[in-house]
């Protein structure tokens, strides 16, 4: 089955609400490990996310054009002893995506609060 288009997945939402809420702490780019971490610590979870979910995700949104990615300088993970890491940025269209998202959910709870309170 399709999802409807314009419709994120709820890990897709999780993703732009932490990328959200890591660069507001600063960080301008995040990594799928520093994500899945930001994620597990938001969300309570015992573990995190798996890895072939999280960068299927990643790559499904940065297609739609709600993630912008690169890849970072070689030097700098080599520095670090380490292999190099993708980074991704929340988007324009992505934070407008993620707008939307919340303000249609508000819209849909308001409708069925006033049904409870109508019947």
């Amino acid at each position: 089955m399709r999802r409807k288009q314009g419709t994120l997945l709820p890990i897709e939402l999780s993703i732009l609400e932490s990328g959200l809420e890591l660069h507001g702490s600063q960080v301008t780019e995040f990594y799928g490990f520093l994500i899945a971490k930001h994620l597990a610590e938001r969300e309570g979870a015992r573990k995190l996310t798996a890895y072939g979910t999280l960068y299927k995700a990643l790559s499904r949104m940065e297609a739609q054009g709600l993630l912008s990615s690169r890849w970072e300088d070689p030097v700098n993970a080599a520095t670090s002893g380490r292999p190099r890491r993708r980074l991704y940025q929340v988007t324009p269209a992505g934070q407008g995506a993620l707008l939307a998202a919340r303000s249609h959910a508000g819209q849909a709870a308001t409708s069925h609060h006033q049904e409870l309170a109508t019947s």
